[in-house]
């Protein structure tokens, strides 16, 4: 193993170019550590006062980066930063891309267990990462005006979006049992729903999958969000291994605030959504809530149980 600084994290300074390329080039492999300074008021690249004009990597560090992968040589990326960068530029140009944000103390031997391989991945992303450091996503609950469209001439969707993640294994989801299609049910406003999908281990060695349930309501007396993550479930599952998951969705996880001030469940058509991620489906349900508005207080369903079960 072979080390080269390259750059700082900020600054014009591109002396170190020339090692570190040197270095990569004879290397199986290149492990490219980029990222922030934490500091404050302007003392660091991100932290309170730290802000930034666009999501561009710091001072030369895309530069460096552009040197190392035209070595030909796979680079992975490991990114210690306090806030996501934009990173369409080197889309299907890395060998992988490892989002470790500021990971504290223990930081290093975490992010060491994912590249050797010793931990096997199953994070998924809080937030969006961008594809261009101007046309930047907002949260993911964004109403439909903020997706793509011709409302707007920058398209905002995200290179990775919030719920990605990847593994060193692979999963199937099977046997779903909903109303796929042009099937739609029909609930109360406070009535509930159930879908099922059997989730199994497809690798050769052990994983976590997270199974992401997320409600779309595409008419309201309000803008709604365009997805909202309503559920999900993390399985650690063996090579192999499969498991039963059941989501008990309720009427209640629909509820909104009105105009009038008031929480409420309204009527109307709903579709649930699964999947590995906000923007990835893999198997949607379409209700039609039915009755009078209906409105919830204090006591009202705050989470989608899902309920566990084996296989066999």
């Amino acid at each position: 193993m072979t080390f080269a600084e390259g750059c700082g994290v900020r600054g014009p300074d591109t002396a170190g170019f020339a090692e570190a390329v040197a270095r990569a080039a004879e290397a199986d492999v290149c492990v490219a550590v980029l990222g922030d300074r934490a500091g404050l008021f302007g003392r660091g690249t991100s932290g309170e006062g730290c802000d930034v004009a666009d999501l561009r990597l710091p001072g030369v560090q895309g530069e460096l980066l552009d040197a190392l992968v035209a070595t030909g040589v796979p680079v992975v990326l490991v990114l210690l930063t306090g806030r996501p960068y934009a990173l369409g530029r080197w889309h299907g140009r890395l060998g992988a891309a490892v989002q470790a944000f500021f990971p504290g103390e223990e930081g290093g031997p975490a992010v060491a267990g994912v590249l050797s391989g010793r931990v096997n991945p199953s994070g998924r992303l809080p937030v969006s990462v961008p594809r261009a450091p101007g046309g930047q996503p907002w949260t993911y609950l964004q109403p439909p005006l903020g997706l793509a469209g011709e409302v707007s001439s920058l398209d905002p969707t995200p290179l990775y979006p919030f719920g990605h993640g990847r593994s060193y294994t692979t999963f199937a989801w099977e046997d779903f049992t909903g109303d796929e299609g042009d099937g739609v049910t029909e609930i109360g406003t406070d009535g509930s729903y159930d879908l099922s999908l059997t989730v199994r281990n497809t690798g050769d060695r052990a994983g976590a999958e997270v199974v992401q349930l997320y409600l779309h309501d595409p008419v309201a007396s309000v803008t709604r969000p365009d997805v909202r993550l309503t559920g999900y479930r993390r399985l650690e599952l063996a090579p192999g291994e499969s498991r039963r998951l059941t989501f008990r969705f309720h009427a209640d996880l629909s509820c909104f605030t009105d105009r009038t001030g008031a929480r409420v469940v309204e009527p109307g058509a709903l579709e649930l959504r699964l999947g590995p991620s906000s923007a990835e489906v893999r198997h949607t349900a379409r209700l039609r809530l039915t009755g009078p508005v209906r409105a919830v207080g204090s006591e009202r369903t705050l989470r989608c149980e899902v309920e566990e079960s084996e296989t066999g």
